[in-house]
């Protein structure tokens, strides 16, 4: 049932994430959903993945395993994300 919870936030987080950057411009979504990804999505999704797969591989020692794999790929791309949006140029012809 933790896995629930752990599929929960990062569903929660990415719906916050995609109203928070609703019509704004390229640099403020890279640095929400960079922000978002790091924060609610990674850690969240990566325990969920691993419990999800050690429920099913019937081995309690994939989940730290999983973690250790999943967690640091989505924190590095939510990293590139905002450091995309912090120093993206904005266009004079990009709508607000």
């Amino acid at each position: 049932m933790a896995f629930v919870v752990g599929y929960g936030i990062a569903i929660f987080g990415a719906l916050v994430a995609y109203i928070l950057s609703e019509n704004k411009s390229k640099k403020r979504k890279y640095i929400v959903w960079g922000i978002t990804l790091m924060v609610a999505i990674s850690p969240f999704l990566s325990f969920a993945i691993g419990l999800t797969f050690a429920f099913v591989s019937e081995n309690g020692w994939v989940i730290p395993g999983t973690i250790i794999i999943l967690f640091p790929i989505g924190f590095i791309i939510g990293l590139t994300m905002l450091l995309v949006g912090i120093f993206k140029k904005k266009r004079t012809d990009e709508p607000i």
